[in-house]
Parts: structure tokens; sequence; C-alpha cells
């Protein structure tokens, strides 16, 4: 017999019975039954119930096992009484009497339990994450992780995809956060960045003539945390296509990750056809380029119907600003003023001055609109505004105004605040969309001047000609995002592969062409000698194992995520350098003048 186990914890069975075995695990728990003595052993797999009753030669060593002891065990398997059977065990039908107890490693006093799922401090279940590992939910979450990985590299080896690994060490790159960078010993004063993702590689190897790329990518940003983003790393299944269009890549991709949502979405409904959505068009209708599309509400314009009413604050701003609009948030089953002034209340935590509401009911036979708003414009128009929503009794609408560019953030949260007070999401399934249509360039207001509003390495729809002849502001790009439950979990875009296309690009943003070659040369160069039309995306995996698990948060489904604060501790890092390792490397930590001792 092998010298620790002849089973795994979850393999035994009916079958079994009668059976000497070895199981080797974790103490789970220790229940005394009138001097009978039952041990929950667990290891990666399941648990088994193990019996000592004070005849076995295992009884004395049984009585000193504590949880999370690790211990081998020898037994005989025997089937449980109908009346002891755990129908949500898979080894529910048996128990192993013991006959032999060998304690191979004893456990100090946890400082958090393991067993159950109690609230817990986060910093302390940090620093002992490889015990806070072994609870059934966060152990859970990391195996299903690397089943999704898994059905991952089986759509795409299927699809016709090789996986190719890129450097991690490599060159600082506008990927649109702060990079990490990693000084070099050898060229003292020059520094390496990790990849923000693959971008620029996997685009050479379009050149090189691979055709269809993808990896398990780690990317590392130097960004602030929050609950859908960890800081420091996270991964991405990185994708790129020759000779396609963007309609290639979704008609790639989307099968694909559908499948692999049917597989772990435990029966829940998934978008088998994801809708294509315009940017400006999911911005009007939704206040967000992430829609939740699970929830109903669509805003729609009702400007016209506030052009030169009775309620004057709206008729004023219409009057004054050819750029303002007013726009409509119904909220069927809102039609109660309470509700109505509780969204009104969460409004104006947010900073706003309120927002508007009409409400309808019913005066006998009649169908009114109710609500201050609706006294100021009058029954025709509210009654035109009922008509065009689609509404009814019981139901209402709250209302925004201003230039669309700077409410449309705050509309869209009030979408999502009425349809999650009034319950109208179903969370049991997902849905799925395609974004399209992105702007090319964005304004920075802080700076006052052009940017990239999305990927730089885009092609921009009319190519060299809409960079020399339209206004930057008003170019569309080849990109996409990749939606699901209102989370971002893809990006991509068809790519720019012409090296005059390129520099025109980067010269509305302020750099010159010398900057692209010194900044980009690598890419710059290699469009030079015959770059194939290519595209691709990279879907986030963290935030796809999140949707499927059903976290809230990322760090329940990584290894060894940092905190908030943007450190290990359970390595203690980051931590600092010591002397020796600064003078190799040329370096000398200057002290923080903002900090005190």
């Amino acid at each position: 017999m092998h010298r620790y186990r002849s089973h795994t914890c979850a393999a035994l069975s009916k079958s079994d019975v009668g059976a000497t075995v070895r199981l080797s695990g974790w103490v789970h728990r220790v229940r005394d039954h009138g001097g009978v003595l039952f041990i929950d052993l667990r290891d990666h797999y399941g648990i088994t119930q193990v019996v000592a009753d004070p005849d076995s030669p295992a009884f004395k060593t049984a009585e000193t096992v504590r949880g999370e002891w690790v211990i081998r065990i020898d037994g005989v398997v025997k089937a449980r009484a109908p009346e002891t059977i755990n129908a949500n065990m898979a080894t529910g039908e048996v128990e192993l009497y013991a006959h032999e107890i060998e304690v191979l490693s004893a456990a100090k006093e946890l400082p958090l339990p393991v067993f159950g799922e109690p609230d817990y401090p986060e910093d302390v279940r940090l620093k002992y994450r490889f015990l806070d590992l072994r609870r059934e939910t966060l152990h859970r979450n990391i195996v299903r992780r690397t089943q999704i990985i898994s059905a991952m590299r089986r759509g795409m080896d299927e699809a016709g995809f090789a996986e190719y690994t890129t450097p991690i060490l490599t060159a600082s790159s506008p990927e649109g956060a702060r990079d990490f960078l990693v000084p070099s010993r050898i060229h003292q004063g020059k520094f390496f960045a990790l990849p923000q993702a693959p971008q620029q590689y996997k685009q050479l190897l379009m050149v090189a003539g691979f055709d269809r790329y993808f990896q398990i990518a780690p990317c590392f940003r130097d960004e602030d945390p929050r609950a859908d983003r960890l800081p420091g790393e996270f991964y991405q299944l990185d994708v790129e296509m020759s000779f396609v269009t963007q309609e290639d890549v979704w008609e790639t991709m989307e099968p694909m990750m559908t499948e692999v949502f049917e597989q772990f979405a435990e029966g829940k409904p998934v978008t088998r056809n994801w809708p294509r959505i315009p940017y400006e068009e999911a911005v009007r209708k939704y206040g967000s380029d992430k829609p939740d599309l699970r929830n109903p509400i669509i805003m729609e314009a009702v400007t016209e119907h506030f052009a030169g009413s009775g309620f004057k604050v709206f008729a004023g701003m219409i009057a004054s600003n050819p750029k303002v609009e007013v726009w409509a948030i119904p909220a069927k089953t809102g039609g109660s003023r309470a509700f109505c002034d509780r969204m009104n209340a969460w409004a104006q935590s947010q900073g706003q001055p309120g927002l508007g509401y009409i409400f309808w009911r019913k005066e006998g036979e009649t169908l009114d609109g109710a609500g201050p708003l609706a006294k100021n414009i009058g029954p025709e128009r509210t009654e035109a505004i009922r008509t065009q929503l689609g509404l009814g009794e019981g139901d209402a609408c709250f209302f925004v105004a201003g230039e669309p560019s700077k409410f449309y953030k705050f509309a869209g949260e009030a979408r999502n605040r009425a349809a999650d007070e009034l319950n109208l999401i179903d969370r049991d399934r997902y849905e799925f969309c395609w974004i399209v249509d992105f702007p090319f360039y964005e304004w920075n207001e802080d700076e006052k001047k052009i940017d990239f509003a999305h990927n730089p390495f885009s092609m921009p729809q009319g190519g060299l000609d809409a960079l020399k002849g339209e206004d930057p502001l008003a170019i569309k790009a080849y990109q996409y995002d990749a939606v699901c439950n209102g989370f971002e979990i893809a990006s991509g875009s068809i790519r720019n592969q012409s090296p005059e296309t390129m520099v025109a690009a980067f010269e509305k943003v302020g750099l010159s062409q010398q900057d692209v070659e010194d900044r980009f040369g690598g890419l710059y160069r290699a469009f030079q000698y015959g770059a194939p039309p290519h595209g691709g995306c990279a879907f986030g995996i963290d935030r796809i194992v999140m949707l499927l698990v059903g976290a809230k948060n990322l760090r329940e489904i990584s290894l060894f995520p940092m905190n908030q604060q943007a450190q290990d501790l359970l390595m203690n890092a980051p931590a600092p350098a010591t002397p020796a390792q600064l003078r190799e490397l040329a370096l000398r930590v200057v002290p923080d003048p903002k900090k005190k001792d």
C-alpha cells in the first residue's frame, strides 16, 4: 500500500465496503458521541467520515488529534446505517472504521477559522492566506478558476489558435496606467517595465506570420485597487488574428466564450447571440459603455416635451443652450411618492440638485400624472411623455437635464439604482453584448489637449484620410468591448498596421515621428516590412471567474492577492532593498518629504 494513501477523501463509495484503505488529510473537525469519536478527514478532493471507537487500537491517538492536524488513517470501509446516510457528501453512504492513525503534522492554535465561512478581518486572512485557502468556498473558487482557464484553452485550440508566450521584461508602453519599472543592473540608470499587456508583442507575432495567437497572459499595472480590479497583476486571455475584420473577431470569440459560460453557469441562461451596440447608443440608452442588459430600463430623450413648458428650470436650459437635452429614466412599478422621494434624496447624496419625477395613478377612471413636474408642464405634455415611454398606472419616470456628455454617467447610475430598488433585474442570467464604434480620441480637460480614448494602436475608421481631413473628436475607431452583466470583460480592436497612419495618429496627441520611432521602434519598423491586417482582443480572466462563481471581490478568486494598500501581507512585500542591492543597481532611495518620521 502507498505510504500515505490508497484513496482520496472523495473516492470511497458503497463499492468499497469491506476494503482496507489508507487515507491522509487534514482533520476538518472532531465530534465525540458518547465515547465514540467521529473525525471528518478532508483533503483537496473532499471529506470522509472516520469512526474511532474505544475498542480500536487507533482510539488513543484519535483522542489527541485536533482541528487541522495532518494525519494518516488506515481502516476498513463500512456502510452507514440508512438513517445516518449524508446525501450532501459524496462519501455520505460510507464511513471508515480506523484501526491505525499516524500524526503526520500537528497544528498550532489557528489565527483564523477554516471551518465554515465566518467573516474575518481581511488583514488576518491575507497574512495567513495558506490557511484561508483551506476554506471551502475560497478553495472551490480557486479550483473553478483553473477549470475555466482550461476550458478557454480547449476552446482556443479547437478554434485553430496556438499559445505563444511573450516577454515579461520589456519596454514601457502607453496602456493607460502606470508601469512597474525594473532597474537594470547591467545597464545602470536604465529600466525595464513589466508589461501592462502583450500588445506590441502580439502584433509583432502577426507581422512574423503566426496568424492565430493566444496566451493566458499576466499583466502588470501600478494602479489603485478596486473591487473589480486587483492591484499589481491580473490575467487575461490575450488573442490576436491576421487577415480579419472586427466581425471575424466577434464571430470567433463570441461562441467560444458563450460555451465557457454555459459550461460553468450552473443552468443559468447565457446570451447566445451578443447584440452589437454602438458606443453612442449605449451611452444614450443606458448611461454607460458597459451596460447591464439584465436591467430592462432604457432611457430616452424627451427634450421636446419640456421645451417651452411651464417647468422653467428645464425650459430655460433648453432655450439658452442648443446642446442641452432632457433624458427620461422610466421606472415601471415605481409609482409611489415614497419611492420617488427616496430616489430624489439619493440623487442629492450624489451631489446633484435632485431628480425630477412624475408618477402615474388613477383618479377614478382617469390616469393622471402626479408630482411637481406634472403640475408644471400640464396634463397634455405629461400624457405625451407617458405614451412615448409606454408607462401606465403605478409607474414612474425620472428626469435629468443638461449637456449629455456631463450628465450621462449620473443618469446611468440613476437607472441602475431604480432597477435595483424595484427589483427589476433578473440576476440569475448572463447577458452579453459588444460595445462598438468607440471614439478614437477624447478631450483631456486637465491638460487641455486631445488624448487617445482607447487603444492607441487601433485603426481609425476612415484610416489616414480621416486623420487628415476630419475633426479628431468625430473620428471613430475599429474598437470594441465585450460586456457581461455590467462588467467590461474584454477589450479589443482592429489594429493600425500602416506606419504613416501610426505617425499621423500619434501626431494628433502631440508626439512627433521621432517620438514614435523612439518609443515604439519595434512596431514602427515591423510595419515597414509587410504587415498583414490584424486585430484581436483580451478577455479579463479574473472578472470572468468572479462572475461565474458569484464572488463580490476579486480577492475571493485569486490565490495570493494584495490588500487594498497594494501590499502582500503574506510575503511582506514591497520591502526595502538592502544597501548592497541598491549599490549594485546604482540607485539611492530619496525620502518622501511628505512623510514624517
